[in-house]
């Protein structure tokens, strides 16, 4: 299951209704913000996995954030620590507010949701995000920070790989040189981690 696929499908879909509620959309234009923010902050996640410090970051908050939260509990997207949550996850993850504001606008043309409504749910969907990259690690190898790891490495599934069977989500999101193999991208992560 992809990223997008684990939100949307969070707690038989509680989460997306409440966004929808929070923000007066119906579902279907709450999926197709998704559909669009979600690929966004992917592609931010791993451009941010590529430094040092990024993977870090990343592995650490997907480690302690607790954000799949969010997902297992829509009643947390209304509360302004969720919000700020959201914002330190988009500052790190796009490194300004010009760049969320760019990312809103591209949303925008494609869904017809006005910009501003989606700069203001951006914040709630990256939490989402991280709590779906939680649960994906999570659920594909089995918790802890050694499942986490095993999670990115895609669980028991082969590491050489071709574009249909890599690992879901997280396997073509750690395919830094897109070969088809996250071993080699895996290991120099992990040694820089370690």
């Amino acid at each position: 299951m992809g990223l997008l696929d684990t939100i949307l499908n969070a707690n038989g879909g509680q989460s997306v209704r409440k966004l929808s509620d929070q923000f007066n959309l119906d579902e279907g234009q709450t999926k197709s913000a998704l559909e669009q923010l979600v690929p966004a902050l992917a592609g931010g996640m791993k451009r941010n996995a590529q430094s040092d410090d990024g993977l870090n970051g990343l592995l650490e908050a997907l480690r302690r954030g607790g954000h799949e939260r969010y997902l297992e509990q829509p009643e947390l997207m209304q509360r302004e620590e969720t919000v700020n949550d959201g914002n330190n996850i988009l500052g790190h993850l796009f490194g300004s507010k010009d760049v969320s504001r760019n990312v809103a606008q591209r949303a925008s043309e494609k869904t017809g949701i006005e910009s501003g409504l989606l700069k203001k749910m951006l914040p709630m969907i990256a939490a989402m995000a991280m709590g779906g990259m939680k649960k994906e690690a999570t659920n594909s190898s089995g918790g802890g920070l050694g499942g986490l790891l095993g999670g990115l490495l895609g669980g028991s599934k082969p590491v050489r790989t071709t574009k249909k069977e890599s690992g879901g989500f997280l396997g073509s999101f750690l395919d830094a040189d897109g070969d088809g193999s996250i071993a080699d991208d895996l290991f120099g992560m992990a040694k820089k981690f370690f």
